[in-house]
């Protein structure tokens, strides 16, 4: 569809391929209708074709209703309206968001208008596209960055659904069930010979069972009471036979549950540490977009679905089916009538089955984001109590709770009431095949044409399969709760992190702490810029203090140089070499954060100095807790180093967290810096004992320090002023302070703050 606009319109503009610097198909009017509006960008012009047919009713996804395929085949020779733009004649091509929505606005020399408009999915690309426009028109070289009409990969070119992770190409509407239980068995292959030898145990229970009803039944009546055929008056040798049967099938029995829970143990515990590695791989923006309660819902209650799938699916499906085979080969060779007369119920139940399985699958599905909803609920309530608490909220967080209890409680109703119907209906069919045994099988008896022992053999041997058909239909709820855990765990495994290592990763070591940043924009959302145009450099051993009010993008910075994100425009280098090109672990080993949002891990105080570091000897430890100012408190506390934190443990408060965290910063020893407000949760007395220590460690480092105390970065060598994304000012405390500016309305507004307070307290 996409392919025939852009060839349609291209012989139309008379532009080719070789002038074209960027391309962009939007889909939006300015009236919200659907339509195609091709915007090219050459070296000199931007050309745009508006298609001028019919509006097209709904859209989904990347592709278009089903209800227009007629016109989709009439792209070709559309009605275009054609309009040629100088680039010369531009001043700005800017993005506006809407709601779901938004806009390409042409900013001219003397006016302004609309060049086109998109849906929200689009965002991102018309972004780019308008900063392309703006790189080209001012002369630099855009060579390399040349933008597609459409990202193809964005969507599923089967069925146009966009992928529910970007880097993640799989469908999940057109995904084959078959792929994902294939994708499981995967998790046994270490584990193949333990799996060979629990279906062997299985398959000799399954043997010495099938041979119990035949002894109990031909050989018993028919030949041993009866004085006939090889076990004529043999009584005690049949029983016997029966009791090693017996035996058999219970060591056999024993001894494939006793294997198979091992084996099971060990593949959950495969799969939990394979989820678990894979988050810790994603970066910090999948965590933020998600809710805590749904990826503990994935690892833990999606685990023990497929728990399930190895210990009570996947060798009791072999085995059974095997049963099946083996039980209707003896049944069709005692007496071929019966046999079709078992089978007489199975056409409905396949039936029932087919019907019934997408209905189970889909109310599975919903089943699981109710459960992951309250599970969110939960959490953040627990997380947030002390809100709770400092509002009054316990009814309405009683009331929140109650009502994703009812969504979910609905959800599990369903499908407990479809499955819960569906399945007596199933065995009682089978159950039919009985009934109908016992009477002709009866009649045949009368008549003389088979004897009592045999169908008495058939009818036990009829309940042996009854068994493993009831398994098999069963199998429709435990295959619907396995795959789709399965899906829901893959999901994460296979999600592609924000921030890649590079594939030959460049070691930096020693790093000296250069740090240059070169025209950097960056937003966590599509055209919502928290920094834009950022250029400074850091010099090695230097301080750099970052001022502005919050929400101006002076964490976002810090986040950056770090690579806990990945800048959208522009370039972040240390010692000459892009972040980029950097090795994780060179760049996170020799950078130190002290944030002020700081976790306390549950464990010892030790503990979660030593998280930097490890193998430190318990001398350092302290030497690094003495420089944060934390010793002290520690000593007091009631085990010292090893009392326990965390949660359910003792309760820090919020300076003595912040001390601990530095402490963790003063003994990873950083190349590079990152105060983040470190002192932010401090009171005045202990904030001076710990720029004293700061002091002391900063020598010899880059260091970056963000603070609204202005008064804490008094020291820094040079200070740059954010304001809107952008620096305003920068220099030294001085040369700001003379110019009468921004920070000098800063330092006044501080220093007034700091007499109020002074005031109220005295």
């Amino acid at each position: 569809m996409l392919h025939e606009v852009r060839e349609s319109c291209l012989r139309r503009m008379k532009v080719t391929e070789a002038e074209i610097v960027g391309e962009l198909i939007c889909d939006r009017d300015e009236a919200g209708s659907y339509v195609h509006t091709y915007i090219v960008l050459t070296n000199r012009n931007i050309v745009v074709a508006r298609s001028r047919g019919k509006p097209i009713p709904e859209k989904t996804f990347r592709g278009y209703a089903g209800g227009t395929s007629s016109q989709e085949k009439k792209v070709g020779n559309a009605e275009w309206e054609m309009e040629r733009i100088r680039l010369t004649e531009i001043v700005a091509l800017e993005t506006v968001e809407l709601v779901s929505a938004g806009m390409l606005l042409l900013k001219g020399k003397k006016e302004q208008c609309v060049l086109a408009s998109y849906t929200s999915e689009l965002s991102s690309r018309a972004a780019a596209f308008a900063a392309l426009v703006q790189k080209v028109k001012s002369g630099e070289d855009a060579l390399g960055e040349k933008l597609a009409a459409s990202d193809e990969e964005g969507a599923c070119p089967t069925c146009g659904m966009i992928y529910p992770e970007e880097g993640r190409t799989v469908c999940p509407k057109c995904l084959k069930k078959s792929a994902l239980f294939f994708r499981l068995l995967g998790f046994a292959k270490p584990y193949r010979n333990k799996i060979s030898l629990v279906i062997l145990l299985m398959l000799l229970n399954s043997a010495a069972s099938l041979a119990i009803p035949y002894l109990m039944g031909t050989v018993l009546f028919d030949q041993a009471l009866r004085g006939e055929g090889r076990f004529a008056d043999q009584i005690g040798l049949v029983i016997l036979l029966m009791i090693i049967c017996r035996t058999i099938a219970l060591l056999c029995g024993v001894g494939y549950g006793v294997v198979n829970a091992g084996v099971a143990s060990n593949i959950i515990f495969d799969l939990k540490s394979a989820v678990f590695s894979s988050m810790q791989r994603l970066s910090l923006g999948f965590f933020q977009r998600r809710q805590t309660g749904q990826l503990m819902t994935r690892v833990n209650n999606d685990s023990v679905e497929l728990q399930y799938f190895f210990v009570d699916g996947l060798s009791y499906f072999i085995v059974n089916a095997m049963n099946i085979i083996g039980i209707v080969t003896i049944l069709l060779m005692l007496d071929w009538r019966l046999t079709l007369l078992c089978f007489l119920p199975m056409p409905i139940v396949i039936l029932l089955v087919h019907r019934t399985f997408p209905k189970l699958w889909r109310m599975s599905w919903r089943s699981h984001r109710r459960i992951a909803a309250l599970n969110s609920i939960i959490s953040d309530s627990i997380k947030g109590t002390r809100v709770v608490k400092a509002f009054g909220k316990e009814q309405a967080e009683i009331r929140r709770f109650g009502s994703a209890n009812t969504g979910f409680s609905g959800a599990e109703q369903s499908y407990n009431k479809l499955s819960g119907t569906l399945f007596p209906v199933l065995n009682a069919l089978t159950a039919m095949g009985s009934v109908i045994i016992w009477a002709f099988g009866g009649w045949l008896i009368l008549r003389g044409e088979i004897a009592f022992g045999l169908l008495l053999t058939f009818v036990h041997y009829m309940h042996m399969l009854y068994g493993p058909i009831q398994f098999l239909n069963n199998i429709v709820n435990w295959w619907s709760y396995c795959m789709t855990a399965a899906q829901r765990i893959f999901e994460i495994m296979d999600a592609a992190p924000d921030v890649k290592e590079a594939e030959r990763p460049v070691e930096l070591q020693p790093m000296k702490g250069d740090i240059s940043l070169r025209n950097v924009s960056f937003g966590y959302e599509p055209n919502k810029p928290i920094l834009k145009g950022v250029s400074l450099n850091v010099k090695a051993g230097t301080m750099l203090g970052v001022v502005g009010q919050s929400g101006a993008g002076k964490s976002t910075l810090v986040n950056l140089i770090s690579r806990l994100y990945d800048v959208n425009e522009g370039e972040i280098a240390i010692d000459g070499i892009n972040v980029k090109e950097l090795s994780f672990a060179s760049l996170r080993d020799q950078i130190g954060i002290v944030s002020q949002e700081v976790y306390v891990f549950t464990g010892t105080i030790a503990e979660n100095i030593a998280y930097s570091h490890p193998d430190c000897g318990m001398d350092e430890l302290i030497q690094a807790s003495k420089v944060a100012g934390a010793h002290d408190f520690i000593m007091k506390l009631p085990d010292g180093y090893d009392t326990l934190v965390g949660t359910g443990n003792y309760a820090l408060s919020g300076g003595e967290k912040q001390r601990l965290s530095i402490a963790r910063a003063v003994l990873h020893n950083p190349k590079v810096l990152i105060l983040d407000e470190a002192t932010a949760s401090l009171d005045t007395e202990t904030e001076l004992k710990i720029q004293e220590a700061l002091e002391a460690l900063i020598q010899g480092r880059t260091t970056i320090a963000i603070a609204h105390r202005l008064s804490t970065l008094r020291n820094a060598d040079y200070l740059v002023v954010l304001d809107g994304g952008c620096i305003m000012e920068e220099g030294t405390h001085d040369e700001l302070m003379d110019k009468g500016g921004k920070y000098s309305e800063l330092v006044a507004m501080h220093n007034k703050a700091l007499k109020m307070s002074e005031g109220i307290a005295g």
